[in-house]
């Protein structure tokens, strides 16, 4: 149930990410009492960035904080989830401004767009029972603003009540005959300014792409939402995260599903 105490601490959050204040966990009389309480004010900044922004509608869906190493840097054993609005969704190529963001960082993953609404009474879901709400996937890039925060001092529900960084997505062009691919093994390239600098396989996210789909899929259930026919939901990221400068062209590639691309000016 959201008190006023949640509204308040939103409220907060989304003053701080308007007049582009550098992140600050929330602590004292700001730390929620748990990852439920985060999530009814994550809730709450959505709706005021809605009522006060021109982001407009919730388009799409993530997953955050999917590797062991970074789950234990913030206090948590399980991911958690953001949303994506669709005013923020882009396609490749695409130019990005770096003075758009406090401190843009890229992430490489595998994105799916749904083909029709994922019912909650339909959960649990898996990785075999989800595919077939998929209609596409294609490689993405997540753009985060992590709002220069300071890696030491870092927990999971400040991170996530505050949309956890998602400061956007680039998606490349959607394959519709994906079904054949093995994405737990599908290698992946990473180049950047014309230099490969990172290879691995789409399922180093929690073992396989749809996994984080399922994840996504029964977590909205868990709260008696659905994800919707046409949202996009990204699946978390293959390589580690790398911050973007000016002048930065990045390619990312997944065989069999193409790549996306994007160039960082000032």
């Amino acid at each position: 149930m959201v008190s006023d105490r949640h509204v308040r601490i939103a409220r907060k959050i989304f003053d701080a990410n308007q007049n582009r204040e550098r992140f600050q966990p929330l602590r004292d009389d700001d730390t929620p009492e748990s990852l439920e309480a985060a999530y009814h004010i994550q809730d709450e900044v959505h709706r005021f960035l809605q009522a006060e922004t021109d982001l407009g509608p919730i388009g799409g869906h993530k997953i955050a904080l999917t590797s062991a190493a970074i789950q234990e840097l913030c206090g948590v054993t399980q991911p958690v989830y953001g949303s994506i609005f669709a005013s923020t969704i882009r396609r490749s190529p695409c130019v990005l401004k770096l003075s758009d963001f406090m401190r843009l960082g890229l992430e490489f993953e595998v994105a799916f767009e749904i083909a029709r609404d994922v019912m909650a009474d339909g959960a649990p879901y898996d990785t075999h029972s989800i595919g077939d709400y998929v209609h596409s996937c294609m490689p993405a890039f997540e753009l985060i603003d992590d709002r220069i925060a300071d890696y030491a001092d870092l927990d999971a529900a400040s991170i996530l009540t505050d949309r956890c960084w998602c400061g956007g997505i680039v998606l490349g062009k959607p394959v519709l005959d994906w079904q054949d691919l093995d994405l737990a093994r599908t290698p992946v390239d990473l180049r950047w300014n014309g230099e490969t600098v990172d290879r691995a396989v789409a399922g180093d996210a929690l073992g396989h792409p749809l996994a984080g789909l399922a994840w996504v899929a029964n977590h909205l259930a868990s709260r008696g939402r659905i994800l919707r026919q046409g949202e996009v939901v990204m699946t978390g990221s293959a390589l580690k995260t790398r911050f973007a400068k000016p002048g930065d062209a990045v390619v990312y590639s997944i065989a069999g599903l193409g790549e996306v691309s994007l160039r960082v000016e000032p």
